[in-house]
This record gives structure tokens, C-alpha cells and sequence, in this order.
């Protein structure tokens, strides 16, 4: 019978006058206490502080007193109204410390960006006696990890993280929930599985997994969604690496009888774009994208593969009437011929049209038809048009992560080149 982890409660402290002020919006509470979440962690409380040392020491007395866990964002960089290891420091009465190790790590920060440290940011390799460095492989910043000692009995475990919302996540996913998990283990292992899904909402994936995401069930799973792409992560709590390996697939296996038409992959950092590279890579194919608009996410994603042979680059224009002028007024199906024969293309992508933001909005866009069209091998065009609006930071990338799905459902449905064989 698996030996049931400890039910660990947890409180986020968000450090910052930006944060009390409401100068910036505080989406690294909302992050943590998701992923604390997924984790089995019960995250009781949420708490904002200024910078204002007296009222950190208090923040983290009193967190320290009612939860098992803490995880702190801010007040980790080198100036002034940096104050998260000396309020770290004053409450448990331990003096701040060099860290040689940080301190290297710092120093070769700013030599490879070819700058003289600031004698400043040596306070930022300082750490509470008896603490110790949580790595941080993006910035200058590290964190910091400790126990304050309860009053009465226990002690409760501190996460200090920066309030970089990027180092942050990949601190806490590379170091913290690993450390975490060790904890709440107590000698039973524990083990994570991420799947992809896109071209649903996170209300009606909830309502199509039904009692797999009750909070109470093993393995759990959690739902999050970023820029419209939906990851469910399993945890599994069991004897050993193998008894969680079955349940993971016991439970992944339910959820694609659910949910089979969303799935394009696994992992946390996997997206559409790599799930179209393997698969075009697999047939011996390449692919062109055409951004039509003032933004070319899918360019900028698929470069970030690097040196693939099945990326052959992008076109980004304001419209059609401009590859229709390049092309001396061809118009744009032929235009896009002569370029799949000229490049030697198999597969061109299409995105027409990436509506306008304004500069200063915050409001969601109004939904507006969108068409997206696939260019097969064969020089067939398949085309469909979607209504799609949404939150300006969303809305263009939610366009083109719904291109992306139209293709790999093209995709799908073409067979695969049969390879010639020598005899």
C-alpha cells in the first residue's frame, strides 16, 4: 500500500512597494501557489509587504508560525530597499555572511556581459548563517533558503526567490519543488509528468476531466494555462520510481480517452512548435510561416529551434497587398507558389491576420475573424477561419498557437513520404 506523503501548508509573501502600491500587478503569488498546488502543497495564506525591514521580520515571524513552508518573491537585489536576507537575518538572530560561491557566480555574471560589478552587488552573495545558496543560473540574484525555529515547536522552511517572474519560475521548478517534495515525501518518492493540450479553455478541460482534478485524489493532477496552452501536471506519490511511473501512466492514459483531440506533447518547456519540428523532421519535410499583421510570433518561435532542417524562415508583412507587390502584382495564392517552388517548400503556414493593439490596452480585444491557411506538399490549400479574441498580451499568441494546431491537424491527416529505397 503507498505510504501517504504529509499534508505540508504553505504561505506566499510577495515583497515590494511596487506590489503594495499596485504600481505592478503581483502574478508571481498567483504562479507560486499553483505550482504549490500541483505539488499537494495547501497554500493557507497570501501576504504583500513594503519594503520596510521592521514589517518584513514580522511578515516572516508570523508566516513562520502558522505554515510549514514559505516561499518569498523580492527584496533579493543589490540596493537600498533590498531587504529580504537582512529581515531573514534579524529574525533569527544570525549574522549576514559571504558566500564565496555566489559571489563567484555574480562576479562571472557581469564578466561575461562585459561589465565592471558594482561593489554594490556583493550584498547580494550575503546570506544568513547557516543558510544556504538556491541557485540561480539567469541573474545576479540567489536565493535564499533556511528554517526558522517555531516558539512552541518545529520549525517552518523559507524559500527566499527574486522577484524576476522568469528566474523565479525556473528557480522554483529547477530547485525548490524538488526540495520540496523531499520533504513532503518522507521517504516515499515522488514524480511529475506535464501534458500539453491547445484549442479548448480551462473551464471546459476541467469539465471534460470531471473527478481527475479533485484536490484529494492521487496521482493529483493540476491545470494551468499560459497564453492559451493548457498543462496538466500529475504528481505521483508511491514506493518507488516504478510505482509512480504506474500511476502516471494509469492516469495519462485516462485523460487521453478525455481530452484526445487538445494533446500535442509532454514536458514543461514543450510547445506546438516542437511538436511540429519532430514531426516534420520525421517525414523529410520543411515548413515557411507567412505572418500577415504587426506581429510574428510563429517567427520568433520556430527560430528558437535553432538550426533545424525542417524551419526554412518566415515572412512577416502588413498584408497581402504587399507580397502581392513584391511579386509584381501576382495575387497572393499565386505569389505564394512561386515562393514554395522557388524555396523548395513542402509546407507553408499562413496567418491573416494579426489584428493591431493598442499601444496602452488593457481591456480584452473585441473577437474578429481570423484565417488560417495550410499549403500541403501537394499544393492543396485547406483554410479555416476561427473567431478569436481575448486580453491584448494573449490574444497574439493565441492566434498563432491556433495556426499551429490547424497545421498539425493537417498534418494528421496527410500521409507520410514513403522513403525511396536503393536496391
Amino acid at each position: 500500500m503507498t505510504q501517504q506523503a504529509r499534508q505540508l501548508t504553505a504561505e506566499v509573501i510577495s515583497i515590494g512597494d511596487e506590489m503594495t502600491s499596485g504600481a505592478r500587478l503581483d502574478t508571481n503569488t498567483q504562479w507560486l501557489s499553483r505550482r504549490l498546488g500541483e505539488l499537494g502543497i495547501q497554500v493557507s495564506f497570501h501576504t504583500t509587504v513594503a519594503d520596510t525591514l521592521d514589517q518584513n521580520v514580522d511578515v516572516f515571524r508570523i508566516a513562520a508560525e502558522r505554515v510549514d513552508i514559505i516561499v518569498s518573491t523580492g527584496g533579493l537585489g543589490p540596493t537600498r530597499d533590498d531587504l529580504t536576507r537582512e529581515a531573514l537575518s534579524k529574525l533569527i538572530g544570525k549574522p549576514l555572511e559571504l558566500n564565496p560561491l555566489a559571489m563567484k557566480h555574480i562576479e562571472q555574471m557581469f564578466s561575461r556581459r562585459k561589465r565592471d560589478m558594482p561593489e554594490r552587488n556583493r550584498v547580494q552573495a550575503m546570506f544568513p548563517a547557516g543558510s544556504q545558496q538556491i541557485f540561480n543560473p539567469q541573474g545576479t540574484a540567489p536565493g535564499v533558503e533556511m528554517v526558522i525555529p517555531r516558539q512552541e515547536h518545529g520549525e517552518s522552511r523559507v524559500f527566499a526567490l527574486p522577484g524576476v517572474p522568469a528566474e523565479m519560475k525556473r528557480m522554483f521548478d529547477e530547485t525548490v519543488a524538488p526540495r520540496i517534495l523531499e520533504e513532503k515525501g518522507h521517504g516515499t518518492e515522488i514524480q511529475q509528468h506535464v501534458m500539453k493540450f491547445f484549442g479548448t479553455g480551462e473551464s471546459d478541460m476541467e469539465n471534460r476531466l470531471g473527478p481527475m482534478i479533485a484536490r484529494d485524489r492521487e496521482p493529483r493532477v493540476g491545470i494551468t494555462v499560459s497564453t492559451a496552452t493548457i498543462s496538466l501536471r500529475i504528481t505521483a506519490t508511491g514506493r518507488d520510481a516504478a510505482d509512480c511511473q504506474a500511476q502516471i501512466e494509469e492516469t495519462r492514459a485516462e485523460i487521453m480517452e478525455r481530452v484526445p483531440e487538445f494533446y500535442f506533447g509532454e514536458g514543461d518547456r514543450y510547445e506546438q512548435h516542437d511538436a511540429i519540428n519532430e514531426d516534420l523532421i520525421a517525414r523529410e519535410q520543411n515548413l515557411m510561416v507567412v505572418e500577415y499583421g504587426r506581429a510574428a510570433p510563429l517567427g520568433d518561435w520556430f527560430a528558437k529551434l535553432g538550426d533545424t532542417p525542417a524551419y526554412k524562415g518566415g515572412l512577416s508583412l502588413a498584408n497581402p497587398q504587399q507580397l502581392q507587390d513584391i511579386f509584381g502584382g501576382e495575387n497572393e495564392q499565386q505569389a505564394l507558389a512561386i515562393i514554395k517552388q522557388k524555396c523548395s517548400l513542402d509546407w507553408i503556414l499562413v496567418i491573416d491576420s494579426y489584428p493591431t493593439l493598442q499601444h496602452d490596452a488593457l481591456l480584452p480585444q473585441p473577437a474578429s475573424e481570423i484565417t488560417l491557411t495550410v499549403i500541403t506538399p501537394d499544393a492543396e490549400v485547406l483554410t479555416k477561419t476561427e473567431t478569436l479574441g481575448g486580453h491584448p498580451d494573449v490574444l497574439q499568441p493565441r492566434i498563432a498557437k491556433a495556426g499551429m494546431a490547424w497545421l498539425r491537424a493537417a498534418l494528421a491527416t496527410t500521409d507520410k513520404p514513403e522513403k525511396e529505397t536503393t536496391a
